[in-house]
Order: structure tokens, then sequence, then C-alpha cells
């Protein structure tokens, strides 16, 4: 479902001017209307629908107490833990984990912002130029607003080509690239290969094009989806062949193929630091384009959460106070951390090796690997990650020939 264009405000100006209608916005606006129900917000997306076509995924530390109202309703599935998979390693984890749809999300959305008296979402809407306090869009319509949030994608990152060929220079302050193409399957029902929790990753598959890796989410006996996943150098993804491969693995699990119902992918370029705080003048950059992500995993769930109630929680005009502070000198210092697990990754492991990094990662206690998935991490869980004997594959050989880590 998607609300028509409206009439925009005069004087007085909007609340809060959310331009793109993705994840990060649609949480924001979740928050705000739950916090403050007569707050003034207009959601602007370029495309026919908000939402787009993805599926977002979360564990269960990564939402507080606080936002689990929020929260719940958008949920399409959940699970009691999930599993892994490597070479001669395997291990279920007990951490629950839940699953979030596109049409979930849109509808969930739409109905909220057509239930709140003073929010509207504005599809079709192109945004020409975008300030601290204003939104022109592309047919000349002016827009005014106490706060402007662009989360408008990977922008501040991307290579004019995604899917640029090897020999071509990385996306601007990327080290490398998670890139997928995910099938969601109809099936046979299944009893004997019936998988009751996700399987998060599976490494056991041939190791080209860097680290990679399945991932599957049974949604029910007769639907899954099933995701090829790679941690490469590269930008660029060969469609149809990944279709085949997913299928080709379908196949080798068991599952019989009866249809195709949806395909998503994406190439997230993996930075190497967070963008520049905002200038007065500057929208507020939030989801991916202003770092509001998880660098070593591409995961924005937890911190899109965290940064949409900072938004709900604060005065509009005093967002950028001594609580934006705190949250983003904490997010900072876990962003860094994830940047150099990135450079790590990337630097110290050839391609082929790079799985040996996560097989030794998922051998810690839980909570860590919670803790860091959450963005959470403390100073022992850090020592922990970077400590110890080191994992297979990490060659000083591969660090001379790719250059240094910095």
């Amino acid at each position: 479902m998607t609300i028509p264009l409206a009439a925009p405000k005069s004087d007085p100006a909007w609340d809060l001017l959310l331009v793109g209608g993705g994840l990060q916005n649609a949480l924001i606006a979740l928050a705000v209307l739950e916090r403050r129900p007569n707050a003034s917000l207009a959601l602007l997306e370029a495309s026919h629908a908000i939402g787009g076509n993805h599926t977002w995924s979360f564990h269960s530390a990564d939402v507080p107490d606080r936002a689990r109202a929020i929260i719940e309703p958008l949920v399409v599935q959940r699970w009691a833990g999930y599993d892994v998979a490597f070479p001669g390693f395997e291990r279920q984890l007990s951490d629950a984990y839940s699953a979030i749809s596109s049409e979930r999300l849109r509808a969930v959305v739409s109905e909220r912002l057509l239930a709140a008296p003073n929010a509207v979402a504005l599809t079709g809407a192109h945004a020409s130029e975008v300030t601290g306090h204003s939104v022109t869009l592309s047919n000349g319509t002016r827009l005014t607003g106490r706060l402007v949030i662009d989360a408008r994608g990977p922008r501040r990152f991307a290579h004019p080509d995604t899917h640029a060929a090897p020999a071509r220079p990385r996306a601007r302050g990327a080290v490398g690239y998670q890139k997928f193409l995910g099938l969601e399957l109809e099936i046979e029902p299944q009893q004997s290969t019936a998988r009751s929790v996700p399987l998060l990753m599976d490494a056991t598959v041939p190791q080209t094009d860097g680290l990679r890796f399945f991932y599957v989410l049974p949604f029910s006996a007769t639907r899954v989806l099933v995701e090829d996943t790679y941690f490469s150098d590269s930008a660029s993804m060969d469609a149809p062949e990944l279709r085949a491969q997913i299928l080709a693995y379908a196949d080798r699990a068991g599952l019989v193929v009866r249809a195709v119902v949806r395909e998503e992918q994406g190439v997230l370029p993996l930075p190497t630091r967070r963008a520049a705080p905002p200038r007065a003048e500057s929208p507020l950059l939030a989801g991916y384009a202003g770092g509001w992500f998880h660098p070593a995993t591409g995961y924005s769930f937890p911190a899109a959460l965290r940064l949409a109630l900072h938004i709900a929680e604060a005065p509009f005009d005093e967002v950028f106070g001594s609580a934006w502070l705190q949250l983003t000198r904490e997010h900072d210092k876990q962003f860094a951390f994830g940047a150099l697990l990135n450079r790590l990754l990337f630097g110290a492991f050839s391609p082929a090796d790079r799985w040996h990094a996560l097989a030794r990662f998922y051998r810690l206690p839980e909570g860590v690997i919670r803790r860091f998935y959450s963005l959470n991490t403390t100073s022992t869980d850090r020592m922990r990650l970077l400590c110890g004997r080191p994992p297979s594959g990490l060659s000083l050989r591969a660090v001379l020939s790719r250059g240094n880590l910095a």
C-alpha cells in the first residue's frame, strides 16, 4: 500500500523531513510517532513504494525493551537460534533471530502514517536538493523542516559503476564489498531435510571470489530464502550464475523447488571509516550513507534502531545535544573496531582463506558473538577477537602484497 502524493504543508514547517523510504527512515517514523503521535513528518521516497525489496534480520539483543512495541509488528518470522557451518566445524547458537520483510515494513509504516494526524508518505518524490532544513523535489516543490534526515543508501561509499569490473578502483572509502543475491523459493514440504532454525553462514561451499557462504532462512515448510553471499574485492556480480548456484545448492540440500517467488540482491561497500559529522547547513546523514550500520557485517538494524530511538526521544531542536554526542561517541568507537576488522579480513588473508577468520570468531563464547553483532563489544571482547592464536590462513605475505592495513 502506498500513500498518494499530498499537498505539502505551508508554514509552520514540518517537524521532520525523512528523505528515503528504506529501513532507517521507516524506523525513525515509527519511533517518532510512537513517542509523539502528533508530530508532523513527511517521508519522501523516490520510487513508487516505501520499503524497497529486502529482508532484514536481527538478533534478540539488538532490540532494547523500550523499542519492542515498535519492532514487534514488523516481524514476519522468529526462530529460537541459528546454525553456522565451516569445513570441519558446525555450531548452533541459542540467540533468538528474527526477520522483517519489505512487504511487512511497508504495510506497518503506511498504516501508522495514515493513522497519524500530521504525517504523510510522499512516493514518487525525487529530491533534487537536500539541506539541513529543506528538501526541494524535482518538480520544484520545496518543503521545509526543523530537522531533515537523508537516508538514501550507501551513496557516500558508492562508485559510479556499482557493478564495476575487478580491475576498476574500489568505491571511495571501501576496503571491499559484501554482495549477495537471494531467491525466495516455494518448495515441496520436506520432513527429513526441513530446517527449524536459520543457517546464518554455510561456508562449506567452494571459496570463490573471496569469503563465500550461503544464508538460509526457513520461513515455513514450503517457503525458504537462500542467499549466495560474498565478502569480495570486487563489486561485480554475475546474476545468472548466482541464480543457478542457489538452485544447485537447494537441490543438494534436498529441497524440491516449485517456483522462485522473489529475488533480492545488493552490493554494500565495506568501509574503512565513518561519515564526518553533519555541518549545520547539512541534513543528518542516516542509514548506510551516514555510517549507521555494522561495518564488518553490513547489518544495519541495530545501529539504525539506536538512531531512530534517539531522534524520537530528543526534542527536534536538541537532536545534536549531549545525548547525541554520547551516542555518536560510542558508535564511532564500535564502528572503528569493525572497520579495523575489515582491514584485517581483506588485508591479512588471501581471498580463499578469509573463511578461517569467521570460523575462529564462531568458536568464541555466545556473549561475545551477541555483543559483536549488536555493536556493543566491550574492551574485553575486542581483546578476545584480536588476541590469541591467529586463525589459519593469516598471512604477512598477503599484507605485503596488498599494501598496509591503513
